[in-house]
C-alpha cells in the first residue's frame, strides 16, 4: 500500500466516522488511538515483554521512550512501572501529545513506533497500516 493509499483510506475511514454521526473531540480520537496501538502491540495485554526484553507492557514501550515520556509528563516512575496500565498510557499520551503535536492520528501512531520523527520514516508505513485495520475494525463493529 503506498502512502497515498493509506491517507486515502484513513480519510475515508473519519469520514465514515463523521457521516454516521459519531463526531469526536480530539481527546476521544486520541484515546481510541491509544486502544488501537495496545492492540497492535501486545493484543492489550499489560504484562507482555516483548523485543527481547526491551519493550514493556500493553504498548511495548522501551526505556528511552519512558524516561522521555515521563520528563514530558514530569513524574518519576521507575521504568518497572511501564507494565502499569494506568501509568504507561499517560506516559504514551504524554510522548504523543508532546511530539505528534499538529500531527494526524496516523502520524502520532508512527511516532509511537519510530520516535520523535518516527512519522517521516518509510519503516513505520506497516506499522500505520496495522492500526488502521485495528480503526476499521472498531468503526465496522460499532
Amino acid at each position: 500500500m503506498t502512502r497515498w493509499m493509506l491517507w486515502a483510506a484513513v480519510a475515508g475511514l473519519l469520514s465514515a466516522v463523521q457521516v454516521a454521526g459519531a463526531r469526536t473531540s480530539d481527546e476521544a480520537d486520541l484515546e481510541r488511538l491509544l486502544d488501537a496501538i495496545a492492540a497492535v502491540e501486545s493484543r492489550s495485554n499489560p504484562k507482555a515483554i516483548g523485543d527481547s526484553g526491551r519493550a514493556r507492557g500493553a504498548f511495548q514501550i522501551h526505556r528511552r521512550y519512558w524516561i522521555d515520556g515521563t520528563r514530558i509528563l514530569g513524574v518519576d516512575w521507575s521504568y518497572d512501572e511501564a507494565v502499569d496500565p494506568c501509568k504507561a498510557r499517560q506516559v504514551v499520551r504524554a510522548y504523543l501529545t508532546h511530539y505528534g503535536r499538529d500531527r494526524s492520528l496516523l502520524e502520532k501512531a508512527r511516532i509511537h513506533n519510530g520516535g520523535p520523527r518516527g512519522y517521516r520514516k518509510q519503516a513505520t508505513l506497516p506499522y500505520a497500516r496495522k492500526i488502521v485495520r485495528v480503526l476499521q475494525t472498531e468503526c465496522e463493529s460499532s
